[in-house]
């Protein structure tokens, strides 16, 4: 459980939406609280926070644009987790002691509530985490070391390629912590899966692939992102030629020996990894995947509760999937529909470089045709651009589906959607247009980009985050823009449904596996038999969810929340008084809060709204 600030985005906002559109009128905001002493005093305390945490981080410092330690990596050893657990405890202490019974305004309190939650939020979770998977295909450094060089250290001066060229080389000592780190849980008995290992495994070997490993003719990863960066560099070629040399130096004498190191422990644990997938085998795995549910949905949901939903939701959802069935003349039972939905060639683009282009193509089609409707849905609009990118070859075999990282908040960086078209067999063409939604606009770039630039609030809202808000958000924003008229063709609409399915029998089929004792095969069984999904990416879905226990559960039930919170509003309000664009800011203007925080937010905007428009 890294504390490094991981962000994210997709696409460039044309010049019209940049600006801010016009308030609305449904509801006027009560007259704001004079800023305190108090105020001040804890604003100063949360930016001191922020600054000692940074100064603790050198890759959230990074993420945020800050180069005052680019050229080291972040300690990933025990002693420093808990220097910043006690440090965290410390401060949670320290301000309960100075503003508890302080005189606040209404902001600062909820800054205050915030910071209270995500302090005991990591104190929950601290106790469990030597259950984390250190290796993982969806976590570890064998490829965020990388994915971290090549995406979110920026070359614009010397100085900055002489930092990579340190990090570099400081991807020995680094690897080599997280190796020992992996081996002392794996004599604990906490190993990931032995399926798992080949993921791995593969990952590293890509990291090391290409010169100046081989003859392969070809650069591996980080030399030819290194390269093309010290290219656009202002300087003599001669000093492009020594930073090159220095790079391709760190490269044979530190990475390339300590991914050699990290393959053979890797195939060590392969042999001695068990086959049981669900964390319910560790001695305290009930606990874990109790907190680990706690902490992902912000609810006390228990493991059974949410399994009912899941098994509730899937059921919804297919009655939707048939209206769509007989809308395109399907005559058949469900099953022979999803079946017919999943092996229909028509909706796969061909594999390789060009269907990968056309892949792209209609994502950012799909961003330009729903960017003009935006003002009416939204009074705020993020000034950061928003790009689609494929996820790099190196680590496309193991990584996601598609994912969305921040943008920076100096500018220096867009917002970034990542697509994964390793195989495009399982990238149909009917899931584009809900995926580049969710991700992109009105999903997570509007969301996260609204966070990063709010004003007036501490660093931790602006780049914290709480899932079943962020991902309610990016779900919902799924079903949003079918109101907003997207979806023209029928089977894209059966898409947006298929990936709304997906993430109802993740409740299922997450809690069958660190619950009920599912293995990874009765999952799959149960994805296959209950979706159109390509059967690459049901087994790639379960693996996800097996190394990363609770994650996926959160998505459903903060959408769920959001629409049960919209609904309300709208019955309160009626159609005279509910307008959506103060909906949208009620949830998106305080940036991600636990849902328990967003339900009281949209009740104290319904009074109010109903209160002005009783007034004469």
């Amino acid at each position: 459980m890294r504390h490094i600030y991981l962000l994210a985005a997709a696409l460039i906002l044309p010049a019209p939406l940049l600006a801010q559109a016009p308030a609305p009128a449904a509801a006027a905001a009560p007259a704001a609280k004079p800023a305190t002493a108090a105020d001040a005093e804890l604003a100063a305390f949360f930016d001191a926070y922020d600054k000692a945490q940074l100064a603790r981080s050198p890759q959230g410092q990074s993420y945020r644009g800050i180069k005052t330690d680019q050229d080291k990596w972040n300690d990933g050893s025990d002693a420093a987790a808990i220097r910043n657990h006690d440090a965290d405890q410390k401060a949670l202490a320290d301000m309960r002691a100075r503003f508890a019974k302080a005189d606040l305004s209404p902001d600062s309190k909820l800054s205050y509530r915030l910071f209270e939650k995500a302090m005991q939020r990591r104190d929950a979770g601290f106790r469990f985490r030597h259950d984390n998977y250190v290796f993982d295909q969806m976590n570890g450094a064998q490829s965020e070391y990388p994915a971290f060089l090549i995406n979110i250290h920026g070359i614009k001066t010397k100085a900055d390629a002489q930092a990579y060229v340190a990090r570099l080389q400081g991807i020995g000592p680094a690897l080599d912590q997280e190796i020992a780190t992996s081996e002392t849980r794996a004599r604990a008995g906490v190993m990931p899966p032995k399926w798992v290992y080949p993921y791995v495994i593969n990952d590293a070997r890509n990291t090391v692939k290409g010169a100046p490993f081989d003859n392969s003719g070809v650069d591996s990863p980080l030399l030819a992102d290194f390269k093309a960066k010290v290219a656009r560099l202002d300087i003599a070629p001669g000093e492009k030629d020594a930073l090159v040399a220095d790079a391709t130096k760190a490269l044979l004498t530190s990475v390339q020996p300590a991914y050699r190191r990290l393959v053979t422990a890797m195939e060590a644990q392969e042999k001695k990894a068990g086959t049981i997938d669900g964390i319910w085998r560790f001695k305290d795995g009930a606990a874990y995947y109790a907190a680990n549910l706690a902490n992902y949905t912000t609810t006390d949901m228990t493991a059974a509760q949410i399994h009912a939903l899941g098994l509730a939701q899937v059921e919804r959802i297919h009655g939707e999937m048939m209206e769509i069935a007989r809308k395109t003349g399907f005559k058949g039972a469900l099953p022979e529909f999803l079946a017919y939905m999943r092996n229909n060639k028509a909706f796969n683009l061909p594999e390789g470089e060009a269907g990968k282009a056309e892949y792209l193509k209609r994502a950012n089609a799909f961003l330009d045709d729903i960017r003009p409707k935006l003002p009416q849905y939204f009074a705020n609009l993020p000034k950061a651009p928003v790009v689609v990118k494929a996820v790099e070859p190196f680590r496309e075999q193991s990584a996601g589906k598609a994912f969305y990282q921040s943008p920076a908040e100096d500018g220096s960086r867009p917002g970034t959607v990542y697509v994964n078209l390793y195989r495009m067999a399982d990238m149909p063409t009917t899931e584009i247009e809900p995926l580049i939604y969710h991700e992109g606009l009105p999903g997570h770039h509007l969301e996260r980009a609204n966070s990063t630039e709010l004003k007036n609030v501490p660093a931790f809202r602006k780049f914290g985050g709480f899932t079943a808000y962020s991902e309610g958000w990016g779900l919902y924003s799924e079903k949003l823009a079918k109101e907003m008229g997207q979806y023209a063709d029928p089977n894209d609409d059966f898409g947006r449904l298929q990936l709304e399915l997906h993430r109802a029998i993740r409740l299922v089929v997450d809690t069958g596996i660190h619950d009920k004792h599912w293995s990874r095969e009765d999952a799959i069984k149960y994805l296959t038999a209950n979706s159109a999904e390509p059967l690459g990416g049901i087994e790639k879905a379960i693996e996800r969810y097996a190394v990363y226990p609770g994650q996926a559960t959160a998505y459903m039930v903060g959408r769920l929340k959001i629409s049960e919170l919209r609904d309300r509003a709208e019955k309160a309000l009626g159609p005279d008084n509910f307008d959506i664009r103060d909906f949208h800011n009620v949830v998106l203007k305080t940036g991600a809060v636990p849902l328990d925080i967003l339900e009281e937010n949209v009740d104290a905007w319904i009074a109010s709204a109903k209160q002005y428009a009783q007034e004469p």
